[in-house]
């Protein structure tokens, strides 16, 4: 009952929201003076630690742009401050609760937060985020993106679907009309910003689980709803995998927080609540195998060769890239076809040391 209430509230939200912004589309600036922006606030009200860390890369767009702005971001629950931790150009981060009837007051209290600041340019990042949309309109500034951009630019780019680079691609063109020169540049890869003592010491929990004589393949067997394989799947998978790998490379387990492993605790496995640590010791690890989660958002945040395996029609638009990162469609590769494509990436990684 609660998740078609969900349901349909989405849906009346999607069409109350739809055209918020439309006012916004084509600002009236004046060319001869250069637009000076120094306060954003970002808009991405959502909890989940992949949707967070997937807008990292447009964080470090912004800070780029402009340089000495100072960055608020509007996000849900209290994972922000964790990923955000190490990026400069962050000055706030309000959070909405993850469960707001749950929390009422501390609901409303946030808004008037957001209300009461003033900015130079607010952005809503996810163009379908009704609740973006809303805080958007809702937050005082001279400047709004509301998160569409003209039509024709999906086709300009290969990659645009992907979820952490239209929006970079759709600002850039905004950019434009507010007088800046469009940056072509690559679009930023994911990024958790790790210290060199958060990797140091994912270095040594990696070493007290397996020996440190051999480079490590990290798998992470789960994933919510139906983008979680069956054991079945992954056990087949795990004895190939083995077969394979096993006298070269040390092959570890991260676990989920629900503790739960779909190989059955069978390889050596690491468990902790701390994503900054978790992301740490992958970032140690020479490949990260697993299925479309915030775990995989999080090996390529921390720039470790990721393969997501996906069977839903949706890899393009989350699929880990950079860094010889790609993603396999499991309904066209057999497990067997998943060994060669991972054994030809470990075969470029070894050329690339």
């Amino acid at each position: 009952m609660l998740t078609k209430i969900n349901e349909y509230r989405r849906i009346i939200t999607k069409i109350l929201t739809q055209n918020l912004g439309n006012s916004h589309k084509n600002p009236t600036v004046d060319l001869s003076e250069k637009v000076t922006i120094n306060r954003v606030l970002i808009c991405r009200p959502n909890h989940r630690l992949g949707n967070l860390l997937l807008i990292t890369p447009f964080i470090q767009e912004i800070s780029s742009t402009f340089p000495d702005c100072k960055i608020d971001l509007f996000v849900k629950g209290g994972l922000g401050p964790i990923i955000f931790k190490n990026y400069e150009n962050i000055n706030d981060i309000i959070e909405l609760p993850k469960k707001p009837f749950k929390n009422l007051f501390q609901y409303f209290l946030v808004w008037t937060k957001l209300k009461k600041q003033h900015y130079d340019i607010v952005i809503n990042i996810e163009k379908g985020s009704s609740s973006g949309r809303i805080a958007t309109q809702f937050a005082t500034a001279k400047y709004k993106f509301f998160g569409k951009a003209d039509e024709i630019i999906n086709t300009q780019y290969k990659d645009y679907e992907h979820i952490a680079k239209y929006p970079v691609y759709d600002f850039r063109l905004f950019l434009t009309t507010l007088g800046y020169i469009k940056n072509n540049n690559p679009i930023p890869s994911l990024n958790l910003k790790l210290s060199l003592s958060e990797l140091n010491e994912g270095k040594k929990i990696l070493d007290s689980i397996v020996s440190s004589e051999k480079k490590t393949i990290c798998i992470f067997t789960y994933a919510t709803s139906d983008k979680c394989y069956s054991e079945t799947w992954w056990e087949e998978f795990y004895k190939k995998l083995k077969n394979e790998f096993e006298i070269n490379y040390n092959i570890i387990e991260v676990l989920p927080v629900e503790n739960i492993s779909q190989i059955g605790f069978k390889a050596p496995t690491f468990y902790s609540k701390d994503i900054r640590e978790i992301g740490s010791l992958i970032a140690n690890t020479i490949l990260f195998i697993g299925a479309d989660s915030g775990i995989m958002h999080l090996s390529s945040a921390v720039n470790t060769t990721t393969i997501g395996l996906f069977s839903r029609a949706n890899q393009n638009m989350y699929m880990p890239y950079n860094n010889n990162s790609l993603a396999i469609n499991t309904n066209e590769s057999s497990i067997d076809e998943c060994i060669k494509t991972i054994n030809s990436i470990i075969i470029i990684k070894q050329l690339s040391l």
